[in-house]
């Protein structure tokens, strides 16, 4: 779902920038509270958990692979103003530092999984968990069931970004500048995989954790069901969480393994590459694909050089190990924002 450049026109990209600023500045405004100094461990650990649940590709029908993102889970415990500059975070940090989705993309990309996903999920779980008690089993369904829809609508929106390329921009004889398929390519394409593996990923990983916390964190789950939590259980649960995350850094080369490329994620390079190609036709109903990649596409491609594409820094030759150092340092980047943010507003008009 990181839509790279090239992908969209610079129309289609201002218009989701454009949506997304709105939404960036009211989830700013609602979630000052939370960039106060002793809270920004809690916001920084989520944008984190983001940010390295994306790495875990999971290989999906057709040959492409997908991933979790994690917006059920960030916006049960932070809420949704917080989980969109969280998960907005992350992203920014993915397309600036590691090629993953583009800069001209980034609000649809934004708008997408971290506006749209966490809306839908916070918005989910509230209606399905209503007036259950903080530790029942109905909020670890409705966590499942958040995570799920959001996930997929953000996977739709995707689709139809994709798809209304190709009939908006073309040039004089009709071939696409852009995202080449259709709506009726790009809709199945993405949403075959979001409906079953990735969906299903999302869905465990919301209702897994929410169980989880439940049971060893009660208070980080407080905020979201209507109920006052107390500051210092909420600190020392962050502790442990951090431990948690550092053991997914440790495991994210497992996801190297999954083989193919997202949907919608191809290089320009990869319209001249047979094998690519193939790979191409194959997740996407064997329909036919240009011969080139589309004039815009090609243009914008490379409008963007991240210093660790693929998070592969170059001085590292261990792929594995080259993905642990990217985990550690894109996490570092966001706890780093997230200060940087505390100390430029978050400090100013905040709630006492």
């Amino acid at each position: 779902m990181h839509i790279p450049d090239g992908y969209l026109s610079p129309s289609t990209c201002a218009l989701t920038l454009a949506i997304a600023l709105p939404f960036w500045w009211l989830a700013y405004q609602r979630a000052k509270r939370l960039l106060h100094t002793r809270l920004v461990p809690l916001f920084a650990v989520f944008s984190a958990f983001s940010f390295v649940i994306m790495m875990f590709n999971l290989p999906l029908p057709g040959g492409t692979s997908g991933h979790a993102v994690g917006m059920g889970i960030v916006s049960i415990v932070l809420g949704p103003w917080a989980s969109i500059i969280a998960i907005s975070l992350a992203l920014l940090i993915q397309a600036l530092f590691f090629g993953d989705g583009g800069i001209s993309s980034f609000g649809a990309n934004s708008l997408n999984m971290a506006i749209v996903g966490s809306l839908v999920a916070w918005a989910s779980y509230r209606l399905l968990s209503a007036g259950a008690p903080l530790a029942s089993r109905r909020r670890v369904i409705a966590a499942g069931v958040a995570g799920y829809l959001a996930i997929n609508a953000s996977a739709l929106l995707a689709a139809i970004e994709f798809g209304v390329q190709p009939m908006l921009f073309h040039d004089a004889s009709g071939t696409p500048l852009y995202a080449p398929y259709p709506l009726s390519v790009a809709i199945p394409a993405m949403m075959i995989g979001h409906l079953s593996f990735a969906g299903l990923a999302e869905m465990l990983l919301s209702a897994g954790l929410v169980a989880y916390l439940q049971r060893a964190h009660p208070a980080l789950l407080a905020g979201t069901a209507g109920i006052r939590a107390n500051n210092s259980q909420q600190n020392g649960s962050v502790r442990q969480l951090w431990y948690g995350l550092a053991g997914l850094m440790i495991l994210s080369p497992l996801g190297l393994l999954a083989a193919g490329t997202a949907w919608g994620e191809w290089g320009a390079e990869d319209f001249a590459n047979p094998a690519a190609r193939q790979e191409i036709i194959q997740a996407s109903g064997l329909h036919a694909l240009p011969d080139s990649a589309p004039e815009g596409l090609a243009r914008l491609a490379g409008l963007w050089s991240a210093p660790f594409p693929d998070y592969a820094p170059a001085f590292i030759h261990s792929p594995a190990f080259g993905y642990v150092l990217s985990a550690v340092f894109g996490a570092g980047l966001i706890l780093l924002s997230l200060l940087l943010l505390a100390r430029l507003g978050g400090k100013r008009g905040l709630p006492q």
